[in-house]
Parts: C-alpha cells; sequence; structure tokens
C-alpha cells in the first residue's frame, strides 16, 4: 500500500504572511524616525515616541521581524522540497511561529517603554533573551530534524547556509546575552568594559554575517535558479562560498571598534579579515547573477527575477563597501557619520529587503495554489519604487557622510576646529529630507505588497492544501 506524504506549509503560510504585516510595521516606524530627524518637534515630547526609544524599535522590527520571519518562512520551505521531507517535530514548528511573534509583541511594548540592556541590536532584556533562545534553540531541532530525515542523500546547499545561519546565531545571542539580573526587567552585562564591547560587537557584525548574509544567501541559492528556471550557475563555486564566508566573517567584527580603546591589534586583525571577504562575498554574488547566462531576456518581463537580481548587486555593493569602510582610514572619516547610515541601509533594504521580497512574490502563490501573483504590474510598480527610495536613501547619506567626515576634522592653522557640530547638522539637513523620500517610497511600496497577496490570497478557487511531497511513501 501507498500513502503521499504532504508538506507542512501552514506554518510557512503563517510565517509569509507575518513578514509582510512586520516590514510594514518595522518600515512605518523608520519613516516616523527619519522624519523625526527632520522635525524633532515630531516626538510630541512623549518619551515613548523618542527617537531614543523608536530607533532600536525600528531595527529590531525590520532585521528580526521582517527579516527572521522571512527566514523561517523560507528555510521552512526550502528544506522539505530539497530533502523530499515533512518538517520535522510539526507541533514545534507551529511553537516556533507562535513563540517568536510574542517575542516581537514583547519587544514592540518594552522598547518603547525605555526598557533596555543598551546593547546593539540586542536590547532585549534578560527574560525576553531567554525566550529567544528556548525559541531558537527549537528552530533548530525543526531545520537539522528535517534535514536528519531527509529522503535524499545530498543536502543542497541553500540548507547548508541556513543551517549555519540557525546554528551560530544560537551561539551568539546566549554568549553575547550573558547577563547579571537585578530586576525583572533590568540586568548588566557580565562582561567588562572594552571585554563587552568586544564580545557585543562579535555578536553585532555576526549577526549581519549570518542572520542578515548566510541565511539570505540560502533564500538566494534556491529561489534565483528557480525563478530563472536554470540551475545555479557554479555548484562548487557555491560550495566554496560557504566555506570561505563562514570562516571569514566571525573574525570581522572589531571592524567596528576601530579608534577605541581596544587593543590596536586586534582592530588590525579585524580589518584584514574584513578586506579578505571581499573574495567570498563577490564569488556568491557573481555566482548568483550569472545563474541567469542564457536567459536574460527574463529579466525584461518577471519582475520577480529583477528584484532577487537588484538585491544581488546591492549585495555585492555593500560587502565591497564594508571593508573599504573598515581599513582605518577610510574609517577615520566614516566613522559616526551618515555613511554609516548609508552602508547599513544599502545592505538592509537594497539586499535583505528586495531578496525577501522577491523570495515572498515567488512563494505567495505556490503557497496558496495560485499560478501567479494577482497583478504582475504591481510588482513592477513595487520594484521600481523600492529601487527608487533605496537609491535615494542611500545616497543622501553617502553625500551627507562624507561631507560631515570633512568638515568634523577640518582644523584651522592654529589646531582649532573649523566647524562647529552645529554647522555640520545645518548642511546635513536638507539629505535628512532626501532620505525621507526614499524611506517613504520603500515604505509605500509594501502596501503594493500587501494588497496583491491579500488579492492573490484571497482570490477564488485558491486551496489552502499543502503540497505533496514528490516521492511517494510506502507503507
Amino acid at each position: 500500500m501507498q500513502r503521499t506524504e504532504t508538506y507542512n506549509d501552514t506554518v510557512v503560510r503563517q510565517f509569509a504572511v507575518m513578514t509582510v504585516v512586520w516590514g510594514i510595521v518595522g518600515m512605518l516606524v523608520g519613516v516616523i524616525i527619519a522624519a523625526q530627524l527632520l522635525f524633532p518637534a515630531l516626538n510630541f515630547d512623549i518619551p515613548w515616541l523618542s527617537y531614543g526609544r523608536l530607533r532600536p524599535l525600528h531595527t529590531n522590527a525590520v532585521i528580526f521581524a521582517f527579516g527572521g520571519s522571512a527566514l523561517f518562512a523560507s528555510s521552512y520551505y526550502v528544506v522539505q522540497r530539497t530533502c523530499h521531507a515533512r518538517l520535522f517535530a510539526g507541533p514545534l514548528a507551529s511553537f516556533t511561529f507562535w513563540g517568536w511573534n510574542l517575542i516581537i509583541v514583547a519587544a514592540a511594548i518594552t522598547l518603547p517603554l525605555g526598557i533596555t540592556s543598551g546593547k546593539e541590536y540586542a536590547e532585549l532584556e534578560w527574560p525576553i533573551d531567554i525566550a529567544i533562545a528556548i525559541v531558537w534553540v527549537a528552530y533548530a531541532v525543526v531545520f537539522l530534524g528535517t534535514l536528519a530525515t531527509r529522503k535524499v542523500k545530498h543536502i543542497y546547499v541553500a540548507n547548508w547556509f541556513f543551517a549555519s545561519f540557525i546554528i551560530t546565531v544560537a551561539v551568539l545571542h546566549i554568549v553575547n546575552s550573558a547577563e547579571i539580573p537585578v530586576s525583572m526587567w533590568k540586568s548588566y552585562s557580565v562582561y567588562p568594559g572594552v571585554v563587552d564591547a568586544m564580545v557585543e560587537w562579535w555578536y553585532g557584525h555576526n549577526a549581519v554575517g549570518f542572520f542578515l548574509t548566510a541565511g539570505f544567501l540560502g533564500i538566494m541559492y534556491y529561489f534565483v535558479p528557480k525563478q530563472a528556471g536554470r540551475p545555479i550557475y557554479s555548484y562548487r563555486l557555491s560550495v566554496v562560498h560557504f566555506w570561505a564566508l563562514i570562516s571569514i566573517y566571525m573574525w570581522a567584527g572589531p571592524h567596528h571598534l576601530i579608534y577605541t580603546s581596544l587593543p590596536d591589534w586586534a582592530q588590525s586583525l579585524g580589518m584584514v579579515f574584513s578586506l579578505m571577504l571581499i573574495a567570498p562575498s563577490w564569488g556568491g554574488m557573481i555566482n548568483g547573477i550569472m545563474t541567469l547566462s542564457g536567459a536574460w531576456h527574463k529579466l525584461r518581463t518577471d519582475p520577480i527575477l529583477k528584484f532577487l537580481i537588484v538585491s544581488l548587486s546591492f549585495y555585492g555593493m555593500s560587502t565591497f563597501e564594508g571593508p573599504m569602510m573598515s581599513i582605518k582610514t577610510v574609517n577615520a572619516l566614516s566613522h559616526y557619520t551618515d555613511w554609516t547610515i548609508g552602508h547599513v541601509h544599502s545592505g538592509a533594504l537594497g539586499w535583505v529587503a528586495m531578496v525577501s521580497i522577491g523570495m515572498l512574490y515567488a512563494l505567495i502563490p505556490r503557497l496558496w495554489g495560485r499560478i501567479e501573483m494577482y497583478s504582475t504590474r504591481l510588482i513592477d510598480i513595487h520594484f521600481w519604487t523600492t529601487t527608487i527610495g533605496i537609491v535615494l536613501y542611500v545616497a543622501a547619506m553617502w553625500i551627507a557622510g562624507v561631507m560631515q567626515g570633512l568638515m568634523w576634522r577640518a582644523t584651522n592653522a592654529d589646531g582649532t576646529l573649523t566647524y562647529t557640530f552645529v554647522e555640520s547638522l545645518k548642511v546635513t539637513y536638507p539629505f535628512y529630507a532626501v532620505r525621507l523620500a526614499g524611506g517613504v517610497l520603500v515604505f509605500g511600496g509594501m502596501f503594493l505588497m500587501a494588497y496583491n497577496v491579500w488579492k492573490t490570497v484571497t482570490a477564488p478557487n485558491a486551496t489552502t492544501a499543502d503540497q505533496p511531497v514528490l516521492q511517494p511513501a510506502h507503507g
């Protein structure tokens, strides 16, 4: 007797929908704080609307709520298809969805209230940190358990990237969040002074390296070949890309602490490893883009491919710019300026958001049994509003940042500063308006996506049935 197993796509659908929801929420907060820099009175003298409280809410919402949901959805989808196996421990997979979203809600409540550990990308206090660790370990059990029960011998390269990101983020979070609670909502790091800074940026940069890079490269390695209808350009290069990237990334964190009290040798080590990162990063970018060899014409008619390929272009630019900014002489100009903000958003919006959006547009119709999204035209409009918005945002911050760096270090013949800080702020002001305009375009595009997704999901004759495994199981 034969029985056909089905994939567990319920949790994938849940995470896919929440990716859109949290994307809108996270980018809304980003637009609000961008407007506050232009019009400070927009905080209305309400403490929980102040820039200092909304900014960590924005970063957590965009990275961990929007980006995290995209990673959960895509990894759960991809691992089942490439392993020909149903998700391991289905109830545990459901637990990761509800647990992760409750954590996000807890963050949305505590951060505006000023409850924070003060650590970049790790602001949440100790009770929430414990919840994150529990949910993340459950995620690892589900994903790795599915790999262990696969019906095919080979492990596709996307799963190597997903697995490395899951394992590494668990280690990073647990080590960096080691803290001593002094009350229900307050704790202090177990690490002293400079050691705390070093551990924090070992965590912070590897959150970028694994959460925002390795995980999304897993998305790229599945959805770019799938959407292009062609095999990955070089499978050998993908394997070299994987091992080189995860081996080098781990040591680049000190470049965030150049010209600080961190020992000089550690700063130099971070700089050297950052420069080495260009090779594997560009190898991955070239591998993704060259997958379109012989299929470039598809870019004219497929806006989903446009999202995916342009995201790879931003990935290449960001992973060149980052190592350049880690060079000490360049860092002397760029550090603490809006150039860094431009760099971050080139990666976060250009790479992470665009590859996530492309993934969702490819995934949503498959999850709901549709041939394609409700409107290809709306996807195309979304692509252009997002691309133009990102270019406006990043270019404005590049110009503002270089200008700030030059003004801050300009000196008169007698050694006094040529410009006051207020003067540098005054000339930066118009660029904040350009940044806000770019952010509004990106934010507006998310509403186009939400409408498109809604119309696709609620279209008549849509099915919510799980898709069958390619190989029937015998029983």
